[in-house]
């Protein structure tokens, strides 16, 4: 019975002092650039800073991104945060017992278009959307009533 015992009990000394005495710390950090710099980012809705920006993050996934910078088209889009195989479930509990730090660092660059600023082209689409406007509200004055 006494043998029995210690090996029950070895093991889970073992795992228990691997676990207090070996545990690494966990970190997950996305990185964001932009070409140009300076651009203000919005992840999932949060506004998180200025490119390059760096944040801390807990769930792998979809994120919706948005980039704004004065100068340029806004940008809306989505990335993904895929879990590296050591963050798998199962073996990311074999994972966190080995000692040290474990880093998850993920790089997301995005090319930013410079603003279309074609002043003719917007006061022709409001001269063509005028005119039909017209055209409709003339159609509609001139229509036979209903009765």
């Amino acid at each position: 019975m006494r043998a029995h015992l210690a090996t029950i009990t070895t093991p889970a000394l073992l795992l228990a002092t691997l676990t207090l005495v070996g545990c690494g710390t966990q970190q997950r950090r996305i990185y964001v650039t932009s070409e140009p710099t300076g651009a203000r980012v919005h992840l999932n809705d949060i506004d998180v800073g200025v490119t390059p920006v760096e944040v801390d993050f807990t769930y792998f996934g979809t994120y919706s991104v948005r980039l704004r910078k004065d100068g340029f088209e806004p940008l809306v889009t989505s990335r993904k945060a895929e879990a590296p195989f050591h963050e798998w479930p199962g073996i990311d509990l074999v994972a966190m017992a080995v000692p040290g730090d474990d880093v998850t660092e993920i790089a997301w660059h995005f090319e930013l278009e410079p603003a279309k600023n074609d002043q003719e082209g917007v006061i022709e689409r409001a001269r063509v959307l005028r005119e039909r406007l017209a055209a409709e509200e003339a159609e509609a004055t001139n229509a036979p009533e209903d009765g």
